[in-house]
């Protein structure tokens, strides 16, 4: 169990980060942006979940929130031993494949796509749009990471999957994909 008794240390005045192993790294290092950017994503999941909350989404959703804290712990852990232990927080495949069976439930009801669609629709659809894209951003750092360090390969297959549940989660909040908001392309050019 954490216990913080002081949120402030004065340790990162310097421009650097402790990680689970006790080594400090700068906080502009490609692994910060990978922890940093896990975490805009899960704020961004958190404020969907505002607006979600009395839905039937909304356990799925904590516990999505709760596989990020596990994804952060993860990549605040360097090295190249993924196996996780009671000392060593690590992703597992399994939480990717729990993400595989939600996405495949709620597509089996969905309208098939006609068209590519718009961020948008219902507030709670379009809140989970931002969060999906946060999610993106959140894959293509650790992506970065990985070119120089090692990365999870349990974690890199989450946060993909990650970003297409909240995809279909958006569909299924805008009526099963009824309400979609779809691309007209080029409906903003000028003609002549």
């Amino acid at each position: 169990m954490v216990k913080l008794n002081k949120i402030y240390t004065r340790t990162g005045d310097d421009g650097t980060t402790g990680l689970v192993d006790g080594s400090r790294l700068a906080k502009h290092a490609a692994r910060m942006e990978a922890i940093g950017a896990v975490d805009e994503a899960n704020s961004a999941i958190g404020l969907a979940l505002v607006v979600l909350r009395e839905t039937a989404s909304a356990p799925a959703i904590f516990r999505i929130q709760n596989d990020l804290f596990d994804l952060g712990a993860d990549l605040a852990t360097p090295g190249d031993d993924f196996a996780p232990s009671e000392m060593v927080l690590r992703m597992v495949p399994d939480q990717a494949e729990w993400l595989e069976q939600a996405i495949d439930a709620i597509t089996d009801w969905l309208t098939p796509l006609t068209s590519f669609i718009l961020p948008g629709g219902s507030e709670g659809a379009g809140r989970v749009h931002v969060a999906r894209a946060a999610v993106r951003r959140a894959e293509r750092a650790m992506v970065a990471l990985s070119e120089s360090d090692p990365v999870n390969p349990a974690a890199l297959a989450y946060i993909n999957r990650l970003s297409d549940y909240l995809f279909v989660l958006a569909r299924a909040l805008n009526g099963g994909g009824a309400d979609d908001v779809l691309w007209v392309p080029g409906q903003g050019r000028t003609t002549g």
